[in-house]
């Protein structure tokens, strides 16, 4: 179970700076919901060289790659509850690194989806 939580907490890590890249890759293309199909077709040409675009993808697959790996020896009924510690890291993230507004709801929701994590961790270990 060590490896398991081991191995999950640097692809949850990984996956959420790489949520934090793909933000603020976007973030600086603009909104693309306003946008005609001309200037869609332009922010995804200027997005395949925006190197937080590029590494923020690359985080993403080093998260899918330690995703497999986790799945290759452990039940998914376990992996995928821990797979939700990345409400957590990404909240985190985003309030301090993206300067996000983290309401106290929003908080108590991410500790109450921590708790059941423990619970489902915990009940694996008996």
């Amino acid at each position: 179970m060590l490896k398991t939580i081991v191995v999950m907490m640097i692809a949850i890590t990984a996956g959420a700076i790489g949520d934090i890249f793909l933000t603020q890759g976007m973030k600086s293309s603009g909104d693309i919901s306003t946008m005609g199909l001309r200037q869609i077709i332009s922010t995804i040409a200027a997005a395949m060289t925006d190197w937080r675009l590029i590494l923020g993808t690359a985080l993403q697959a080093v998260y899918f790659g330690l995703w497999l790996a986790v799945l290759s020896w452990e039940d998914l009924s376990v992996a995928l509850p821990l797979q939700a510690l990345s409400y957590l890291v990404v909240a985190f993230l985003a309030q301090w690194y993206l300067g996000e507004q983290v309401g106290g709801m929003r908080w108590a929701g991410i500790c109450l989806i921590c708790v059941g994590v423990a619970l489902v961790t915990r009940s694996s270990v008996n």
